[in-house]
């Protein structure tokens, strides 16, 4: 693994994920960008092994990123972090072409032996969601499963408070295909207002009661 690209908006993060990195692979090139928009304007402009990719990042997320540079680059392995447990968006995310899901939980070693799998062509997955990778997509799916990427998202926003109008700002969108997406995460959810939806998110632990 010659070069490794690693995504995360904070920085004592990427600190620690470069450390680890570097302690296993001395002589690898390491760069390091904090958003999703720098993540796909380093892949268009460079060549590199790896990406590693946090979930969550301002503007366009570690999701939308790995959905374009799958666009751009299907070959590049793309492995994602993320403080979510696995059942919320690991299969998400491997549908949408990454070649691994870990939580930023799981211990140093765990990083290295997902990398050292992707490097040998494989995907780094756990026998958890290996096993519900076999089972029917379409048997008892949980009502925010059946949302697209897109309005998965915008859910989580809607649930944590936001706006429709810091939702547009955030995710550089117009008011009206929020406007529009709420709509279609209401029908889908069978809920009616944001207070029922924020309720809906944390009792399937999709945000934190705070």
């Amino acid at each position: 693994m010659q070069k490794i690209l690693l995504a995360d908006d904070h920085s004592l993060i990427r600190m620690g994920l470069t450390q680890i990195l570097k302690d296993e692979y001395p002589t690898a090139e390491i760069k390091e960008v904090s958003d999703g928009e720098s993540l796909v304007k380093e892949v268009m402009k460079n060549e590199w092994d790896l990406v590693i990719s946090d979930l969550d990042m301002p503007g366009r997320s570690g999701l939308e990123a790995l959905e374009q540079i799958k666009l751009i680059k299907p070959a590049l392995p793309v492995l994602i972090l993320s403080i979510f447990t696995e059942d919320l968006y690991a299969i998400r995310v491997l549908k949408a072409g990454a070649a691994g899901y870990l939580n930023k939980s799981a211990a140093p070693f765990e990083l290295i032996k997902a990398v050292q799998r992707i490097q040998m062509g494989k995907k780094y997955i756990t026998p958890e969601i290996a096993e519900k990778l076999l089972i029917n997509p379409d048997a008892e799916k949980k009502p925010h499963e059946t949302l697209s990427n897109r309005e998965f998202e915008i859910f989580k926003l809607l649930a944590l408070g936001k706006t429709v109008s810091q939702i547009a700002d955030s995710l550089s969108i117009a008011l009206t295909t929020v406007s529009t997406h709420r709509s279609r995460i209401m029908d889908k959810l069978g809920l009616t207002t944001n207070s029922e939806l924020t309720r809906y998110a944390i009792a399937n632990h999709i945000i934190s009661d705070i």
